[in-house]
Parts: C-alpha cells; structure tokens; sequence
C-alpha cells in the first residue's frame, strides 16, 4: 500500500486526488495547500485524503508534511519546482511534476535544464523524477516518441493546440489569465538544426488544416517540449508548438497595443502597468462547479478544438508522416459527465496517469527524466489507461507510394 503526497490542491491536483482516491493499492493521499480550507475540501469529500498546510517556499515545510510518502506529485506553479525537488531527495521520494516553466528567476530553456541537472543527485539516491507529465507536456511527449519510434529517422516534431471554447459569458481563459498573458507574451523557443532559438511572440503565423475543422490559424507559443525534444530526439531537425483559438487572437491583439506591457506608462499622471490593468479587468477562469454552471448557462458561442502531434521523418526512404489527434470531451460533456472544465479533465486526467505509472510500479528509470524517455511498454499501459478515461488518440498515417 502506498502513500502519496500532492502538493497544491487547486484544479489538477484536486483530479488527480480523487483518482489516487479510487486505487486500490493506495493507502493515503496526503493533501497539502497553503491554503488549508482547499486541502480540507477535498478531505471531506474522500475516503483517503488527508489536509496538510504546506507552505512550498519552505523545504523543511515540505518535508515534514510528506513524510512517509513515496512520491511527491507536484502540482503548483514551476516557481516551487526547485523547492519541491530538493524537498523529494532530501525525504527519499520520487517525484513528479506537470511543467518546467514560465519561472521569474530564469529562462524557459533554463528553466527545465536546471531541472535536469539534477539528474545525477536522484539516480545516486535511487530515485526518480518525472517532469512535465501533464497532457502538454506530457500526453504529447509519449506521443511524440511513439512516433519517432516507428521511423529510421525522424526530422521534425510539431505540436499544434486549438482552443476554440468561447462562452457567451465572457471567460477568455479556462486557466489563469495570468500565466496565460504571461506565457503567450513570452518569447518562444524552437529547436532547429540543432540550436534553441528565441522567437518573437505570435511569431510565424500560418494556416492549419484539421480533421474535421478546416483551417485556423496558427502562431508559435512557448512550451516545454521543443527544450527536451532538443535534448532526447537523436537527430531532430525542428521541434516547435503552435497554438491558435480566440483567446489566443485577443491576447495577440492586447499586445500589439503594449497592454501585456510590463513597464509602467503615464495616464493624467498616474502611472500604471498595462499588464497589471488588465489582469485586474479579466475575469478568472471558474473554479468550482457552480461558477461552470454559471458560465455554461449563458450559452456556447464556439466549442470546438484539436491537439496533434506531428512527427514526420523516413521510413525505408520515404517521407513519412504522423498525426496523432488526441481526442477528450469538451467543455459542456466534461462539466455534464465529471463536473469540471475540459482544461481541468484533459490536464489532470493526464497527469494523474503518469501518477498511476508510480502506483504501479511501472517506472524503473532513476534520475530526473520527461515523458519522451519512459519505454514503449510503459507508453502503451498509459495510452490504455487513458482510454478507459475517455482520453483516447487517432493516428493517421501519411505517406507517398513512389
């Protein structure tokens, strides 16, 4: 039987607690918050849920309040990653976590690579830290490497993430506009021919053409999988992710009119941080089922998405390509069957599954890894899994006879 220890007890970590809550080979779910009311929710409503305060800026915190798990799940904000990882080997724990960054310390690049530096210090305690191991990242990086595996060589590797969920309320986001406005002014990496490069934000705009949508549009954003496809992919080309929807167009319109500006600016003499005005004018995104309710009884506007998963590459000398459509419930099925947002499910139904690799035993590799590492039997038991979670994945195969 073992203990787990979450840390962060908001929309992800609150998922993935209540499906540790179902597994029979879990004997307590250890959930810690600085906010001690949101812990306690969640332990009124589960069998095995035990509400700790934690304050993540302190490691001994940490320590104390997960001490006798065998894994810390690390579900705050990339900010405490460094904490949290020191806090696992000190404790003897593994870990795991859902993203690398935006960090207000360091780079992007920097960011996941001060992570994986810490590779050596886990393997000599024997333990193991899964990092990014959401759905982007995560999903997309056992994807991706499913791909890869099928090909002699693979040249090129392309995330692309629609977000078409519009409600008549106005939500623009179904996370935090904060790290949304942030991440999408943020300059993006990709990996070409072998370099990261800094990209401009909204950088090379162009048309995709989806399954069963038609064409959006499309702009480079930052994420974490071009750093570890850089770093994991022997022989890759181009590793970017793009991203599109109407979120994406109203945060590329605030910024072209310096309202994600950082720096103050003068108004009738007062002066003010553009950024800062319209994250105070931005609705949150809903947090409980009955803020959803709200939401959902105004009316959709648009409901309509896609994630893929592109690798190309050779196979027997031909050019080869992969598309990999995952597919999950929207909005209105995700809140009307689990009582969350889509965000919520897809992200922490995801997150969970990499939980549940720990649970059982899966995950033999010591040392700080990403998703794109774990082997094609282990991706397989996951992929299965999450099917049972209606999470599932088409692949389409591109090729051309002669």
């Amino acid at each position: 039987m073992k203990k787990i220890f979450i840390i962060g007890t908001g929309a992800q970590g609150s998922i993935i607690a209540r499906r540790l809550d179902e597994e029979p080979n879990v004997s307590e779910v250890i959930c810690a918050d600085y906010n001690l009311k949101t812990a306690q929710r969640l332990e009124q409503t589960l069998k095995k849920a035990k509400a700790v305060k934690a304050d993540a800026n302190h490691i001994e915190e940490i320590m104390k309040a997960a001490k006798g798990a065998e894994l810390i799940v690390n579900a705050l904000p990339p900010e405490f990653n460094p904490n949290i990882m020191e806090a696992a080997l000190r404790g003897e724990m593994n870990y795991q976590d859902l993203a690398s960054g935006p960090a207000s310390d360091v780079g992007f690049v920097d960011a996941v690579k001060r992570q994986l530096a810490l590779d050596e210090k886990f393997k000599k305690a024997g333990l193991s830290a899964l990092i990014n191991a959401g759905s982007a990242p995560g999903l997309t990086n056992l994807l991706a490497r499913n791909s890869a595996d099928k090909l002699d060589s693979c040249d090129r590797i392309e995330i692309m993430i629609y977000d078409g969920v519009w409600t008549n309320k106005f939500i623009p986001f179904w996370w935090s506009p904060e790290t949304a406005f942030g991440d999408m002014a943020n300059n993006p990496i990709i990996f070409e021919n072998g370099e990261y490069k800094s990209v401009k934000p909204f950088n090379n705009p162009v048309m995709v053409d989806f399954r069963g949508l038609g064409s959006r549009r499309m702009v480079d954003h930052e994420h974490e999988e071009p750093i570890t496809f850089g770093i994991y992919f022997r022989g890759l080309k181009y590793a970017g992710l793009k991203y599109g929807g109407p979120a994406l167009e109203l945060a590329e319109s605030f910024y072209k009119i310096g309202l994600l500006g950082k720096k103050p600016i003068e108004i009738s003499g007062t002066k003010v941080v553009p950024l800062d005005l319209v994250l105070k004018l931005t609705p949150s995104a809903p947090s409980s089922p009955d803020e959803i309710k709200v939401a959902l009884a105004e009316g959709m506007a648009l409901e309509e998405g896609a994630t893929v998963v592109r690798v190309e590459g050779l196979k027997d000398g031909r050019k080869v390509r992969f598309n990999n459509y995952i597919k999950a419930p929207g909005l209105t099925e995700a809140f009307r069957k689990h009582g969350m947002s889509h965000e919520s499910f897809l992200t922490g139904q995801s997150a969970f599954l990499f939980t549940k690799l720990f649970i059982r035993d899966k995950v033999h590799i010591k040392g700080v890894f990403p998703p794109e590492v774990l082997d094609a039997e282990i991706r397989s038991f996951y992929l299965q899994e999450a099917s049972k979670l209606n999470i599932t994945v088409d692949e389409i195969v591109e090729t051309r006879l002669f």
